[in-house]
Formats: structure tokens, C-alpha cells, sequence
């Protein structure tokens, strides 16, 4: 499909928005814990959600509908609202925005390899080459533009961390791709995208406020302390529109239209974005060899997705 300037800016917002919360979540270190964070967002998307997608509970049978699909609906809560934001705010209070995008930015790799070992999707030559040079943009991260010095390489938590949440968010988009019957064709209920999301915040929320109350067991008063006040209203306010809601209808009717393909190449717009962002508000500007990674992982990107002609 022919790239509009509206297609293009449809395409756009997701990246800026990640790149904003990616920022913000670093700045809010401090302000609260992270997964009691993530559970502040989403409760706030989910009272925004609610006009839009309130029919998914509206009725006895639009409940039923619900019910009959729980385990697959807690499983994408659990992944997808529950885990990778929460534990990409725990990356963000010891790695930084930047090392944290371009190390998501390798997903392509994670989605490879989550298909094959759980849903049998053999990986093709191109694909393969994009994961290797994915790959080593990665590495690029981890080891500071140093890869000869892997063995000697100190990681922090948040790089660790980061890696676990994007193969969350592997599985997750797996489980959106190949759903279980009940989840497809004229067997899926009939659910818009606001419905489908909230229905997903709901179980996804469950999840995050056990992990919440966890993690304040866990520090045992130490820094759980919230800090109420507006840097922290304002961020939420931020966090519970833009990324969750904003980016995700966006994202959505961006893909219908332009295809997988040219929006991966889009969502790779997310690590230079936060490195200009960065820059500007935490004066956190990128190294050589965070450019090097972003080359590494853009090319694979573009090999991946500009398959030849037949």
C-alpha cells in the first residue's frame, strides 16, 4: 500500500509514545515502585477504556463470552499488561532508556525464536540473517561497543531484565497470532479493539496488583515509599493515555493498512527517538555505540521485512 503522510503518522506515534515511557520511566525512579507503577497505569487506562469498552461485560452473555475464554485472556493479561511493562520499569531504575529500547528493538530475534520452539514456525534464510544481525546490535548494547569482551562483560539487573520482558512479549504476540479456536474465526466473540483491550487490562490488572502487593512484601518498607505530587500525576496521566491507549489504536489501524512489514520498520524509529529524548530531558546523550547497535538492528529489520519480488 502506497505510504500516505497520515499512514506515516499513524505509524510514527507508537514509536514516540514508547520512546516517552521508556524516558518517563526512568524519571520516575524514585517517585514509586515499579510494578506498583505499572499497576497505577493500567488502572488508569482502564478507567479511560471503559466508555469505549464496556459492552465486553455489558450483558449476561457478553460475560459468558468472557468467562468461556478466561484462561486464554488471563495468560495475555498475565504477558502483556501484568509482566512486560512491569518489568520494564524494574530495567529502567538500573539500565538506561536508551540501552533499554535498542535491546528491545531486537523483538524480531525473540519472535523467531518463540516461534519456532512453541509454535513450529521454521525461520527462513532472510530471517535468519536479521536475527543474527539483531543479535549482534544486542551485543553491541551489552557489552558497551565492546564484543571481543563478552567473557569479561558485567551486566546490570536492567539489561537482564529487559531481555525476560520482550520474550514476554514474544509469547504474547504469539498467543494474538495463533489464538486457540475458540479465539478464531466466527468462534471469536465480537469484540473491537476497545472491548478486546479492556477485556485484556481487567485480567491483566488482577495480575499486576498480586505482583504489586509482592513486591511491597518484598521491600518490607524500604523503597516503597510513593511520592504523591504532580511529576507523578502528570507521568501517570501520560503513561495511562499515550502508550497504553493512544499507541495501541494507532499501532493497531497502522498495520491494518501498511502491513507487518512496513510498520517493523517503523517501530525500529523507537531507539533513536528515546536518544533524542533522552538527550533533551535527562542529558543522557547516545554513545558511538549505541548508533553502531541501531545500524545493526535496523539492517536486520530491512532484511527481514524487504523480501524479494517473485
Amino acid at each position: 500500500m502506497h505510504l500516505t503522510p497520515r499512514l506515516a503518522f499513524l505509524l510514527t506515534l507508537p514509536p514516540l509514545m514508547w520512546a516517552g515511557n521508556a524516558v518517563i520511566g526512568r524519571l520516575m525512579v524514585g517517585y514509586a515502585p515499579p510494578v506498583l507503577l505499572n499497576l497505577i497505569r493500567w488502572v488508569g487506562a482502564l478507567l479511560l477504556l471503559l466508555p469505549l469498552g464496556w459492552r465486553a461485560f455489558g450483558t449476561p452473555e457478553r460475560r459468558a463470552e468472557v468467562r468461556a475464554r478466561w484462561p486464554h485472556l488471563a495468560m495475555l493479561g498475565l504477558l502483556g499488561v501484568g509482566m512486560y511493562n512491569a518489568m520494564q520499569y524494574m530495567a529502567l531504575r538500573t539500565s538506561t532508556p536508551l540501552n533499554v529500547t535498542l535491546i528491545a528493538a531486537s523483538m524480531p530475534l525473540w519472535m523467531m525464536l518463540t516461534g519456532l520452539l512453541l509454535f513450529q514456525a521454521r525461520p527462513g534464510r532472510r530471517d535468519l540473517l536479521a536475527a543474527a544481525l539483531s543479535l549482534s546490535g544486542v551485543v553491541t548494547v551489552l557489552t558497551r561497543g565492546h564484543p571481543l569482551a563478552l567473557r569479561q562483560v558485567e551486566l546490570v539487573p536492567g539489561d537482564l531484565l529487559i531481555l525476560v520482558a520482550i520474550t514476554c512479549w514474544s509469547v504474547y504476540s504469539w498467543l494474538l497470532a495463533k489464538p486457540p479456536p475458540s479465539m478464531r474465526g466466527q468462534a471469536r466473540p465480537h469484540w473491537n479493539w476497545a472491548e478486546f483491550l479492556l477485556v485484556q487490562v481487567v485480567f491483566g490488572i488482577a495480575w499486576a496488583a498480586a505482583g504489586a502487593a509482592v513486591e511491597s512484601a518484598w521491600l518490607a518498607g524500604e523503597n516503597d515509599v510513593v511520592r504523591w505530587g504532580w511529576p507523578l500525576a502528570l507521568a501517570l496521566l501520560y503513561l495511562a493515555t499515550c502508550p497504553s491507549l493512544i499507541a495501541y489504536y494507532a499501532w493497531g489501524t497502522g498495520v491494518a493498512r501498511a502491513g507487518p512489514a512496513m510498520a517493523a520498520l517503523f517501530s525500529n524509529l523507537t531507539p533513536l527517538l528515546t536518544a533524542l529524548i533522552s538527550g533533551a530531558v535527562l542529558g543522557s546523550w547516545p554513545e558511538p555505540y549505541h548508533l553502531l547497535a541501531f545500524a545493526l538492528i535496523v539492517t536486520g529489520i530491512m532484511c527481514s521485512a524487504l523480501k524479494p519480488r517473485r
